[in-house]
């Protein structure tokens, strides 16, 4: 994965509370099995009629907010079954965080497995961006910040400082496991008779 330090983007602003993963990325795509190709299934069933074809009136079909990296989104984001497709779906659209009130645990955790920060702002603050949804972002991990660009607003988020370590540093558990390769095979070597092919 691709370092997480700053992100500077004009949000995307999807105006629903509760949205489960089935919304996010519908199971008749999760047939797939590798992690990209997913971005084209985002919000499918919204932005598609039964035809295929684009809906005028949802958000991403829109080209003014076309290139965003930042989802903006509303209480209980992520809730439902425990596909990880959903954040798969999420950063192959091109979005590097979402920002919202509340997210569902799994899919939170699932954000951090795959390259997305999620934010957590209180209710007040993702109505302001809300309501100033062109003024650019800037989203500071280290300083755990997100600064409203020409307003001087300015709010900080709470995260698990392994987790920010890990988006920093962009890691996912297979790489955290590849940094401890040296070791895992000095281990290897000490105990080799646990590790041999049996004779019987």
């Amino acid at each position: 994965m691709e370092p997480f330090t700053v992100l500077k983007s004009k949000a995307t602003p999807l105006d629903r509370v509760n949205v489960d993963t089935d919304q996010i990325v519908p199971k008749q795509f999760l047939k797939l099995v590798n992690r990209t190709g997913f971005g084209k299934y985002l919000f499918y069933d919204w932005r598609f009629d039964r035809d295929g074809r684009p809906r005028s009136d949802f958000v991403l079909n829109n080209p003014k907010y076309s290139g965003r990296q930042i989802l903006l989104a509303r209480d209980n984001f992520g809730s439902g079954s425990s596909r990880e497709h959903a954040a798969w779906a999420i950063f192959d659209y091109g979005f590097r965080a979402v920002i919202a009130p509340s997210f569902a645990d799994i899919f939170y955790n699932n954000c951090f497995k795959n390259g997305i920060l999620p934010v957590r702002l209180k209710s007040s603050e993702v109505d302001y961006l809300f309501k100033n949804e062109d003024l650019d972002i800037e989203i500071d991990l280290a300083e755990q910040l997100v600064v409203v660009a020409g307003s001087g607003r300015k709010m900080h988020f709470e995260i698990d400082e392994f987790r920010k370590k890990l988006l920093l540093e962009g890691l996912d558990s297979i790489g955290l496991t590849l940094q401890l390769e040296d070791h895992i095979a000095r281990y290897e070597r000490q105990n080799r008779m646990f590790f041999a092919p049996s004779d019987s």
